[in-house]
């Protein structure tokens, strides 16, 4: 089994310009490193089942996860149970890069608020 990158997983374009890529998808567990530049987000969605964990490689990301605001710089990750909304956001001037870890996988359980 190859060592896993980004160079040779599936890869997805999602939102203005974001990237993804799939390093873990099996039926219990995503891992997704994805790419957001300055100035864009995603829609703040919960998921039903899905648990996930974010954590940031570059830049600097801010989530809305509930009524609170975090703001994650490089070396520093959130968990976010199943059912809380949430969004996350690139107000910085530079690409935010970060994983998200999903169990089970989140893609089809997004509920978009």
């Amino acid at each position: 089994m190859p060592a896993v990158s980004k160079e040779n997983v599936e890869h997805y374009s999602w939102g203005e310009g974001c990237d993804g890529w799939h390093l873990v998808r099996t039926d219990s567990l995503g891992v997704i490193q994805e790419r957001v530049p300055p100035g864009c987000s995603e829609v703040r969605h919960l998921h039903r089942q899905s648990e996930q964990f974010f954590f940031v490689l570059q830049g600097t990301a801010t989530i809305e996860c509930g009524d609170e605001e975090y703001l994650l710089s490089p070396g520093q990750g959130l968990h976010i149970a199943a059912g809380i909304p949430h969004q996350l956001l690139n107000k910085a001037d530079v690409d935010l890069i970060f994983t998200v870890t999903s169990t089970p996988p989140s893609h089809g359980d997004r509920v978009e608020l």
